[in-house]
């Protein structure tokens, strides 16, 4: 059976309890280990023991062990993790895509027939998951709405028949 590891840490206890209140969690579980490595430095401890105290996984006691041993507690803290992608629509795009979402006379039986229309416009192609996204994340649309008035609804018969109808129950009357 091997011997547990021995690592010298240059940090005292204090400096590291201090990085892990300032810390988030996601490295938050680098310094805990690295605390349950200090506190055991002269006896040492197997990445199995640490594992256990920390409630993380060995092979991840072993890749931060040695990410500190090459790199100290500026590489433990660093993640390296980088942003979210960039998105796949420019600001004119959203524009276009917006105000056919909000033009109650746009007649789009659906998010097939927006797809062909923004491909069309842009002569860009797109996935249709992720206009649909798109679309429910910035818009709040969905993929089926009662509309306020049908498509082919014309304006003018519907103010005469209103006009009509408001006669006839005045004669009633």
């Amino acid at each position: 059976m091997a011997h547990p590891k021995i690592l010298v840490i240059k940090e005292t206890e204090k400096e590291i309890k201090n990085l892990l209140k300032q810390s988030i969690p996601f490295i938050g579980q680098r310094l805990r280990v690295l605390l349950i490595l200090k506190q055991n430095e002269e006896t040492g401890i197997s990445r199995r023991e640490v594992a256990k105290l920390a409630g993380v996984d060995p092979n991840s006691v072993q890749k931060w062990r040695t990410l500190y041993l090459n790199s100290g507690i500026d590489g433990l803290i660093k993640h390296g993790k980088t942003g979210f992608k960039p998105s796949v629509f420019n600001a004119a795009e959203h524009t276009m895509l917006e105000t056919k979402l909000n033009n109650p006379q746009n007649g789009l039986q659906g998010y097939v027939e927006l797809k062909d229309w923004i491909e069309k416009e842009t002569g860009k192609s797109f996935n249709y998951n992720t206009l649909l996204y798109y679309c429910i994340r910035n818009f709040k649309s969905s993929v089926k709405v009662a509309r306020k008035s049908h498509v082919k609804k014309d304006e003018d018969l519907g103010s005469s028949f209103k006009k009509t109808s408001e006669e006839s129950v005045k004669k009633q009357h």
